[in-house]
């Protein structure tokens, strides 16, 4: 038996759907709305819903954005030629924040998982294939993570993308900066010496 009223308890289980939300913490976020005024939570609340109804998938290279096509893929300055494939929009934000990049992006919104019943056409890999069917797209870097579903999926579209003549790279791995030699793992350290260049 709940110790909580059902309203209480009910929001306190809506939390508990959100990823790494456990049940100590939904019912912190719970008391935090409860105790917030009306109107924070009627913002909170319009947040949402405003971004689920305004939100959309760009029809170029699937980011969530508020217009169509994406500023990313809308903005002239951007080297059209050059596609970066990522597994999630949010991998996006992490390569924009390296200000290196100038070229625009693919998202998949996911990576290859057999053992989670994801298969290649679960994700968008025929949709960015499509893309290089005009033949102005000179290179793509494969920038799905580091693990095992991420490679494979780098593996199975370099070998779609091969026959097609475009140049495709995948991302180098290995030690991060500030990082010692002793507690790196071995798999990092292969990834490190597989990627290393003439300095």
């Amino acid at each position: 038996m709940s110790l909580y009223s059902p309203s209480i308890e009910k929001l306190i289980e809506s939390f508990e759907k959100l990823p790494s939300i456990g049940q100590k913490t939904a019912a912190r976020l719970a008391f935090y709305i409860l105790n917030s005024s009306e109107e924070e939570t009627k913002e909170f609340v319009t947040s949402i819903l405003e971004a689920k109804k305004n939100l959309k998938y760009c029809s170029k290279c699937y980011n969530i954005s508020d217009t169509d096509p994406c500023p990313i893929c809308g903005n002239p300055k951007r080297d059209q030629s050059t596609i970066c494939v990522v597994e999630d929009v949010r991998d996006i934000v992490a390569m924009e924040r390296t200000h290196e990049f100038k070229g625009v992006y693919h998202v998949l919104h996911g990576s290859i998982s057999p053992m989670n019943g994801i298969g290649p056409e679960d994700i968008k890999i025929k949709e960015l294939l499509s893309r290089l069917m005009d033949g102005q797209v000179k290179e793509v870097i494969l920038a799905t993570n580091p693990r095992v579903e991420g490679e494979a999926t780098a593996m199975y579209i370099s070998k779609l993308i091969k026959p097609l003549g475009v140049k495709t790279t995948r991302i180098a791995h290995g030690i991060p900066v500030g990082g010692d030699l002793e507690y790196t793992d071995e798999v990092t350290l292969m990834k490190a010496l597989e990627g290393r260049r003439e300095i």
